[in-house]
């Protein structure tokens, strides 16, 4: 038993091949050369399992990997397929000749029921090794076993339903809990819930399955030799709300639903396929006296679960008289009949037999047929021999037969990861509702296939179906890549022309204005259409071409939109002299570029609104580049254009801020030309600093005095600081003006003087008025009677001057008492001076021997020294050294020199003669001894080092010198 369950492939039995449908190669079509690259592998493949029973296999079943057989009469096998070399024996401790009879094994692979002929249940739990027997089943002989899918698990079976010989169907639950010798009993309970009639007379129940709905529905399917019945309900509230009770006793009084064929086998089977463990069944097979019975299940209907049911009668060499099946297997699409000496598969959806697997008579005739739900292997058994058939990919080929069948849908859900297929199946449906006339389908699906493309518009081209090819050549768009840029325009470009052809047929018809607005809410998703935007906006250009060839100026415009192309929707407006609408288009799209092209044309027909338009936008327009559509607007003088200029113009000054000076120039320009008033505010507004204005001063000047604006240019001359000039030109329009004119130059009184003169003589000569002349003369403090008398003629007579006579011979008066005042006080502070230098030459100090240098604090009489009136002494080379780092540089070199020339110089001689020698080589040669000392003195001993200015102007010098204040540093550590 060591190599038990280890598999091969028998050589005897060969492997069992099902490919139903396609064939190994594909069909090739339009734009595809399928070929098979890899070898099928066979969906049902057959193997036998390395195994020789020591005893004949009486019963086999299996459920969630968990293998269980009987041995003769007295021996369990169990195997957990995971661990297939470690196989469990298990005595049932029969004495009797009881034989068994059928087993059982839920869906957790955990509880095993053993029925025994003698009418006794057995019961092996999957973790423990006793077999216990079932008190409350005995004395019936169980035929079936209706698993709770729901509420069992590996301790406890919950609610189950048991079905005898005797047609009677129990409700029982099991729990796997061992006691000791008086410990719980593993059946909780037995009851009696229905008996299943058949012909006047109870029938055994051959099939049991019990599940439950997604809307917490459950259903009941029993079969007995030649009916098939349906329980169906709620669960009943309150206790037995798990149980089945409240199911069937919806039935007590009525027989419930089912199907009855009046052939018979003496027995039948049930199979489901559920595609998951725990989830809902979805197909079932029955097999009875007159064939098998197959469809789906519909946990929703009401009335009955079973739908689509077909009935695959048996041929002729299999039923009842002949060589009856023995068993019953459900796949996903194919049921197996299990008959004595052979294995044969039906397709469910074609009722086509596609297998028959032989056996060989060396393994004796074949007992059964069970399938593990949870791993979905097939397990058939003889006397002698165990077989496994694996099912893989079986809904590989599926696509071809609901292909065949028209079901399209199914076809492409079963080949959706295979695109040679699809297309197949896509290229198939196109045609059947191209034949069936459903020609917008018969488009969707050929816009999804590799068909040739030319072939396909010219199909819809020659039945004349533009709705239908317009449709396909939009789908074949939407799945173009970016880089196939010609095929996108040529498809974009073709459908527009469907479309406009389309509208213009259907516009002048009445009766199809329905149908025209349809049209048109169509055409227009098209062109906005998301989707479809990087290829219309690549073919944009011969878009338009379109549509202006069909005269379809709505759409133009509508399409520019679309394609923000703005600059297109404004002149479209603007040729269609539609102002206001170009205008609000620029408005609602804010771009600069497009109000500098527009502006021109949109100022001459709606200055005022283009204006407002501008002063919305504020800064995010550039001025400078309105300027020439408002020179062009302007130019024809009127004060309406000049006034909307204006107003733009003293926008962006007044409230923007510009600074740019073409706009100030500009703004003066039109100050000049059409508001005179304002030119003069704007000029002294913007002030009187040259470089602080931001219009051209010289431009300005040229503009005012060509428009004859005499007050501006007086200012402008005032800004230009040309006073001459101001006052010259103010003195023609007003003498204050030019009054205010010659006190500007504040700082140059010759040219104050000089410009009042001006304004005298222009008052004497010009307005030859005395009064004004005096008056003018009282304004400038500047002005003398003198200075103005020779502007007035010989025949004024002196009264006119008599007061400002006196007036200046007063002043002249007062201002040499000043002088003699000044003279006086002069003369007493130098008497003072010539005091103080007297006293200062009988000044004196007393040195003692014991002073010292404030310096270097060593005696003072040691050297020669010098004393200071305020105390201090120094040594003579200590002062030199403390005052010389404060002298200015020429001073240092000058007392370098004057050191140099004293070394230099002889020292003084000794007696009358000598001395008189020196002196008379001094006076010959140059500076004497003493002349030198005397230098000398001036510059080191001018002031005291500590008292004096020197130390004032060294307070900010540091203590330390910084050359030596690391020296200094290191020191003191």
């Amino acid at each position: 038993m060591a190599s038990i369950l280890d598999e091969y492939e028998d050589s005897l039995s060969r492997s069992a091949v099902l490919q139903p449908g396609c064939p190994s190669v594909g069909i090739p079509h339009s734009g595809y050369v399928n070929a098979q690259l890899e070898k099928e592998v066979p969906i049902f493949t057959k193997q036998r399992i390395d195994f020789t029973p020591s005893e004949r296999i009486t019963s086999l079943v299996v459920s969630c990997n968990q293998l269980c057989m009987s041995l003769g009469k007295d021996t369990l096998l169990r195997i957990d397929l995971g661990k297939a070399n470690e196989p469990n024996h298990v005595e049932l401790g029969r004495k009797d000749d009881a034989k068994v009879h059928k087993m059982f094994l839920d869906h957790t692979g955990s509880h095993l029921l053993i029925a025994l002929s003698s009418t006794e249940v057995l019961y092996v739990n999957r973790n423990g090794q006793k077999v216990r027997p079932l008190a409350r089943w005995k004395g019936q002989l169980v035929e079936s076993v209706g698993w709770n899918k729901a509420l069992g698990t590996e301790s406890s079976t919950g609610p189950i339903l048991v079905g005898t010989a005797q047609g009677q169907i129990f409700e029982a639950e099991l729990s796997a809990s061992e006691g000791g010798l008086f410990g719980p009993a593993p059946d909780l309970y037995f009851r009696p819930l229905y008996v299943l009639n058949e012909e006047g007379g109870p029938a055994p129940v051959c099939s049991l399955e019990a599940e439950r709905g997604a809307d917490g529905r459950g259903f009941v399917i029993a079969t007995t030799r030649q009916r098939l019945f349906q329980f169906i309900g709620r669960a009943a509230e309150g206790a037995e709300a798990q149980g089945f009770s409240g199911l069937f006793a919806a039935y007590a009084d009525h027989p419930p639903p089912f199907r009855e064929f009046p052939s018979s086998l003496g027995y039948s089977e049930l199979a489901f396929y559920t595609p998951k463990l725990r989830s809902a069944p979805r197909a079932f097979a029955w097999m009875m006296g007159d064939g098998v019975l197959y469809g789906a299940l519909d946990c929703g209907r009401p009335d009955s679960l079973l739908s689509e049911e077909r009935v695959w009668e048996y041929p002729e060499e299999v039923g009842p008289g002949a060589s009856p099946p023995l068993a019953i297997v459900l796949t996903q699409f194919h049921f197996l009949l299990l008959l004595a000496d052979r294995v044969e598969a039906v397709c469910t959806l074609t009722g086509q037999v596609v297998l028959r697997d032989h056996f060989l008579e060396k393994f004796g005739p074949l007992k059964h047929m069970v399938k593990d739900s949870s791993t979905g292997h097939l397990w058939a058994y003889t006397e002698r021999a165990v077989f496994r058939y694996h099912v893989q990919r079986e809904a590989r080929d599926v696509w071809r037969t609901y292909l065949d069948m028209n079901r399209f849908d199914l076809a492409k859900e079963y080949c959706r990861e295979r695109p040679d297929c699809l297309d197949t199946v896509l290229a198939r449906e196109a045609d059947f509702c191209f034949r069936q006339r459903r020609y917008l389908e018969s488009a969707r699906c050929y816009a999804l296939t590799q068909s040739y493309f030319e072939e396909i518009a010219l199909k819809f081209l020659e039945a004349r179906q533009e709705e239908a090819l317009a449709e396909f050549l939009q789908r074949k768009l939407a799945g173009l890549k970016p880089a196939e840029r010609t095929q996108a325009t040529l498809l974009t470009t073709w459908l527009t022309e469907l479309y406009l052809s389309r509208l213009g047929a259907l516009q002048g018809d009445p009766e199809a204005l329905n149908l025209y607005r349809e049209t048109r809410e169509r055409f227009r998703a098209f062109l906005s259409s998301p989707r479809h935007k990087e290829w219309l906006f690549a073919s944009r250009a011969s878009i338009h071409e379109l549509l202006a060839s069909h005269g379809d100026t709505e759409h133009m415009v509508y399409f520019a939109v679309i394609m923000q192309d703005y600059e297109r929707v404004v002149a479209y407006h603007c040729q269609h002299e539609a102002y206001e609408e170009a205008l609000a288009v620029l408005a609602r799209h804010r771009d600069p570029q497009l109000f500098y092209k527009f502006s021109p044309i949109l100022i001459r027909h709606i200055p005022r609104q283009l204006v407002d338009a501008w002063i919305e936008l504020g800064s995010r327009l550039d001025a400078r580049q309105l300027i020439p559509a408002l020179v062009n607007y302007s130019q024809g003088g009127e004060a309406q254009q000049v006034s909307q200029a204006i107003r733009y113009m003293e926008f962006c000054v007044n409230v923007l801020g510009e600074t740019e000076q073409a706009i100030h120039n500009y703004l003066l320009s039109l100050y000049a030309r059409g508001q005179p008033a304002s030119l003069l505010a704007y000029l002294e507004q913007a002030g009187a600093s040259p470089h602080r204005v931001h219009y051209d001063l010289k431009y300005a000047l040229r503009l005012c005095a060509e428009h004859g604006h005499h007050r501006a240019c007086v200012h402008v001359y005032k800004v230009l600081e040309l006073y001459e000039e101001a006052v010259d030109l103010a003195l023609q329009v007003d003498v204050d003006l030019a009054k205010q004119c010659a006190d500007l130059p504040e700082e140059d009184e010759e040219l104050r003087k000089k410009l009042w003169l001006k304004i005298a003589r222009h008052v004497v000569q010009e307005e030859e008025d005395v009064q004004t002349a005096m008056a003018c003369l009282a304004s400038c403090p500047l002005l003398k009677i003198e200075d103005v008398l020779p502007f007035f003629p010989d025949f004024v007579t002196i009264d006119h001057f008599k007061e400002a006579i006196c007036s200046s011979l007063k002043a002249y008066n007062h201002h040499i008492q000043e002088l003699q005042r000044e003279m006086e006080e002069a003369t007493a502070s130098a008497q003072r001076i010539r005091r103080d230098l007297q006293e200062l030459r009988g000044r004196y100090g007393a040195v003692e021997p014991q002073d010292k240098c404030a310096t270097c604090d060593f005696p003072l009489l040691n050297r020669p020294f010098y004393l200071f009136l305020c105390g201090h002494m120094f040594h003579a080379d200590c002062l030199l050294q403390a005052v010389r780092p404060g002298l200015p540089a020429y001073k240092q070199a000058r007392l370098e020199e004057l050191q140099r020339k004293l070394g230099a110089a002889p020292p003084p001689a000794k007696g009358s003669a000598r001395v008189k020698e020196a002196e008379g080589g001094a006076a010959a040669g140059g500076p004497s001894r003493e002349q030198l000392k005397a230098d000398l003195d001036e510059l080191v001993a001018a002031e005291c080092v500590y008292c004096g200015e020197l130390m004032i102007r060294s307070i900010d010098r540091p203590f330390i010198d910084p050359q030596h204040y690391e020296e200094e540093h290191l020191s003191w550590l």
